[in-house]
């Protein structure tokens, strides 16, 4: 029989609403309350208990809690839900800076409790069956991958710019689907809305392997994109996470008979397949994860010290930017 677990979440904002709602229908999951720390919404209308603070969370028993909450808070959070023994997922990026991501990773290993970072693209349909088939050796060895992730600026964020929010998405899921670290990056940024932050990065680097890789990544542009395309020996993947559409463009083998486009065509044109495949919601599967990894049992999760990776190249990326230089990720 599987146990039922008490959860908690800290922060009410877009994400933490959205973390509300789906605890509150896993099965196996009791939601005892929420606790929003810098501006506490009204609890009639998000249907949600609001509680006075991490404290009354403790009292009433709490054995998981998701902290959605600002970056630069997350910090002072989790290592208070650590100090009591309350297992955690920490919305991405799991802290502001290296030092206190790796205060954390200390903190939940010295404690013995589990620590999670909300990294949602690992739970993408899309992205998940893209991992499965490059283990499969599918598309051969991997040249390159190519993210392009931009679109018009958020309300919701004012602590960060996009290195840090959305940029950290793909560094991840990079690393990820293709299971090798960053070796290095060089970046180029820009600054247009008015804000201290920057709203634009434009990123080259190399994993360890020797895979190629671009990142796009803005607030800027009205069209809104999430697109991760691996390129192979045999073709390349592309994934819309927005649609959670996954399609395979094959190298082809038949030769191209007309000469004027065979002029230009390098790689021969193959079978374009878009695969049907599952489709859950992302958050009830890494939700759903979570809790299994609470409970002692199996669990696909992304740790606290995966977190302090992306974390790191995030930095490493900020740095390249203000130097103009490539810089090399330490790891």
């Amino acid at each position: 029989m599987t146990r039922t677990l008490r959860a908690g979440l800290i922060g009410l904002g877009a994400m933490g609403r959205n973390h509300a709602r789906v605890l509150q229908s896993l099965p196996d999951i009791e939601f005892v309350g929420a606790v929003d720390p810098l501006d506490p919404p009204q609890p009639r209308a998000l249907r949600v208990e609001v509680l006075s603070g991490i404290r009354e969370l403790v009292e009433r028993g709490t054995d998981l809690c998701v902290v959605a909450t600002p970056t630069h808070t997350h910090e002072a959070i989790a290592l208070e839900l650590a100090e009591v023994g309350i297992a955690t997922l920490v919305e991405k990026p799991v802290a502001h800076d290296e030092k206190a991501a790796q205060r954390m990773v200390d903190a939940f290993d010295a404690a013995g409790v589990v620590g999670c970072v909300g990294h949602i693209e690992r739970y993408n349909p899309a992205l998940q069956d893209m991992r499965r088939r490059l283990a499969r050796n599918e598309l051969g060895e991997v040249f390159q991958v190519v993210t392009r992730r931009q679109g018009p600026f958020p309300a919701r964020i004012a602590d960060a710019g996009v290195i840090l929010d959305l940029a950290t998405h793909d560094i991840d899921l990079t690393a990820w689907v293709t299971g090798s670290p960053y070796r290095s990056v060089s970046a180029r940024v820009a600054h247009r809305s008015g804000r201290i932050h920057e709203d634009l990065v434009s990123t080259v680097g190399e994993l360890a392997d020797g895979t190629v890789v671009t990142h796009l990544v803005n607030w800027l542009s009205p069209l809104k994109e999430r697109v991760t395309t691996v390129t192979g020996e045999y073709g390349c993947f592309v994934a819309d996470t927005l649609t959670a559409d996954l399609t395979f463009f094959q190298n082809g083998s038949e030769s191209t008979e007309w000469e004027r486009v065979a002029v230009f065509r390098g790689v021969s044109e193959g079978n374009v397949t878009r695969f049907a495949i599952p489709k859950p919601e992302p958050l009830v599967t890494e939700l759903s994860n979570f809790a299994d990894a609470v409970r002692g049992e199996p669990a696909d999760v992304v740790t606290m010290a995966d977190g302090l990776c992306t974390v790191q190249v995030a930095e490493a990326l900020r740095s390249s930017a203000m130097t103009g230089r490539t810089t090399e990720v330490i790891r």
